[in-house]
Order: structure tokens, then sequence, then C-alpha cells
């Protein structure tokens, strides 16, 4: 293994697995060999489909940006640039698999069957969790999780009980459990992160970690994170490591389809370091012009996800009526959002006094008490 002082670019570029380069072409980088055959057979139903759900989130994705901007949300964070990555890995995951994504992964979540207003419905504070993983509708798709790298410890649990239940490693495809779990570059520093990897590996979990290295952790560049590739990391407790352009679906797809099929055969737990860029801001509260340059994000904006696609399907041959058809369905997607947001109203606010307690409190029914009088007060006009 090379040691980080002797490290080169050029030893990452080798390794990186890519399909389509940035202008759309067919020009597969040798690491990405072995899995063509995977690629190659891929249909144009899918492919396409690949396609549509790019588009559409980025088009749910600046609807809520706007509705936050407009008041209807406390808060969003952007996926836009990250879709290939999402996509593609979304797509790769077996119905029986459990996913766990961190606060950006809206379109992992939607291709799994959450409503993208239960999304909404957490960022406008509605609810404290969004929707219920276990229910059926949502694809094993567990809830978001804003603490920076607790979900890769929830994952691992979750992981290890698959290994203790005998729903993993006996062979059969479709039946065997997996589990991904979704973080960020600057996660990957948190020390839940490198615990998860420690269990995982001790005992063997069906575990994929897919690290999205966006190049920032809010304003810290990974430069200052880390002296090696990310993936690296994982080599470092044993699990095989690859790191993947994330700004390619393909390549995303594949890469994550052998990884979850290779961990829930019994071979212990894969990571996953998918190359993309965060083009824009953290959250709603973030502004990336006071840490980023103009010249670094139009590097990134030549590498788009979707142009690389589309460039793609035109090669083979898709129609000016099909993309229409994705632009006109991408809007209508945003819209219902918009109108279906802007229908939740709020809640009470007597509601912050509920299960406080797992019992009745006299202090806390008196505080209620006291709001809902106050309150009432100010709609009379006496205030």
């Amino acid at each position: 293994m090379t040691s980080p002082d002797t490290f080169s670019p050029a030893d990452d570029d080798a390794r990186m697995v890519r399909v389509l380069a940035a202008d759309g072409s067919f020009a597969p980088t040798p690491a990405a060999e072995p899995y063509l055959a995977a690629i190659a057979a891929i249909d144009d139903a899918q492919l396409e489909t690949f396609y549509r759900d790019m588009v559409v989130v980025r088009a749910f994705d600046r609807q809520a940006t706007n509705l936050q901007r407009q008041g209807q949300l406390a808060l969003w964070p952007p996926s836009w640039g990250q879709e290939a990555a999402q996509v593609g890995s979304a797509h790769a995951a077996r119905a029986q698999d459990h996913l766990f994504p961190s606060y950006r992964e809206h379109v992992v979540c939607t291709i799994r069957g959450v409503d993208p207003i239960d999304i909404v419905r957490l960022m406008r504070g509605l609810t404290h969790g969004g929707w219920n993983p276990y229910d059926p509708k949502n694809g094993n798709t567990h809830i978001y999780t804003l603490v920076l790298g607790s979900q890769t410890l929830h994952a691992a649990g979750f992981g290890m009980s698959l290994v203790f239940d005998g729903k993993t490693g006996t062979g059969d495809l479709d039946r065997d459990e997996a589990v991904i779990v979704y973080y960020g570059d600057g996660a990957s520093s948190q020390g839940d992160v490198h615990e998860a990897m420690v269990f995982a590996a001790s005992y063997r979990a069906p575990q994929v970690f897919f690290l999205q290295n966006n190049q920032w952790a809010i304003s810290v560049p990974v430069a200052t994170q880390a002296s090696a590739p990310l993936y690296r990391r994982g080599e470092g407790y044993g699990m095989p490591s690859i790191q993947v352009d994330g700004n390619d679906v393909l390549a995303s797809f594949a890469v994550t389809r052998q990884a979850l099929d290779e961990a829930r055969a019994g071979g212990g737990p894969r990571a996953i370091e998918a190359m993309t860029y965060r083009m824009g801001a953290h959250t709603t509260s973030d502004d990336p012009t006071k840490y980023r340059t103009y010249a670094e994000e139009q590097s990134w904006a030549e590498r788009d996800p979707i142009a690389r696609m589309a460039a793609y399907l035109r090669s083979r041959g898709a129609s000016d009526a099909f993309f229409a058809d994705v632009d006109a369905a991408a809007a209508d997607y945003a819209e219902d959002v918009r109108a279906r947001t802007v229908a939740l109203g709020s809640i009470g606010t007597d509601m912050m006094f509920d299960h406080v307690y797992s019992e009745p409190h006299p202090l806390v029914d008196e505080q209620k008490r006291w709001l809902a009088e106050y309150e009432a007060s100010l709609e009379g006009g006496q205030a």
C-alpha cells in the first residue's frame, strides 16, 4: 500500500472508477473495467430513469430553496451537484436493503418511496422525524440525521443485527439484506464514523459506507481534513474501499451494486468515496461566496452530472421529445411540492409542552395554560 508521504494525485486518478467523461462520452478508466459488463446490461429504460430522477430532484431542490427564502421552511440543505452519486447508489440498492441518509439525500429518499412533502415537513419544523422508516411505502429508508456522522453508528448497529438474526450471508440475493449509509467529507472526520467502521468490520456487517465527498465541510476544504484520499480511511479498517466519480451516475450505480452484493454475501463492509461537488450552499443559512472562488465553482459546473448524462443519452439516440417530457415532469413535480407546502400550515404552540415528561406534570400544565391565556389576550387586542 502506498504511504501518505508517497501518494500522488496520479495514483488517485488511476484508481478512480469513471465510465462517462465530463462531456458525456463513454470513456472508462482502467479501474472501471471490472464494472463494464454490469453497465452494459443496463437497458435504455433504466438509463432514462437515472436521468429523469436527477432532473426531477434538481427541480425539487430549487423549489425547496426558494420556499425557504420565502419563509415557508426553516432551513434547506441543497443537493445541487450531487444528483448522480445519490441516484446511482439508490437504484443500486435492492428492495430489502436498508438506507440510512444524512440530511441531503433527497432523491435517495424519494426513489425509495418517501413522499417529498415529508422531507419538507421536517425542514418546516412540523415533525421531529419526517416519516416512519418501517412503513413499507418508505422502502426501508431511515430518517434524516442532522447530527454529523451519528447515522453511521445507527447503520452499523442495524447491520450487526442482520448478522445476529441470520438475515444476511445466505447466498440468496433476493432475500439477504444489506445496509448503506450516507455521509459527507466533513462527517468523515467525526469519531462516530470511525467507531462505526470498527464495529462494522469487527462483526463483518453487511454495510456499505457511502461517502459523498463534496469538497467542503461547510467552509473547511477537504484538503484541511486529510492528506490522502478519504476512501483510504476504510482500508485502514480492513474493508475494501474504492473511489468513484460521483458525477457519473453509471459508475455510482455499478460500484454500489457490487459493493452491496459483496457485503450481503458475507464479505463484510465496504467503503465508497464518491467524488462530487456541492454546487449550492451547505444550507440556506450559509454563504459559500465567503470561502469559495468562482473559478472553482465553474470548473465543477463543467462536470455537471445531468449535462453529462444528457449528452450520453443523446449519443444513444434519445429524442428531443424525451428531454422535453422530463423537463415538464420536473416542473410539475416542483409545483406540486410548492402547493402542498403552502397548504401545510403550522402547528399549535402548545405542542411544545407535549411529551416533556412521560406522565402529566403540574408545572408543565400551568405553563401550557398560561401561554394559551396569553395568546388569547393578543387575539382579543388586550395586550
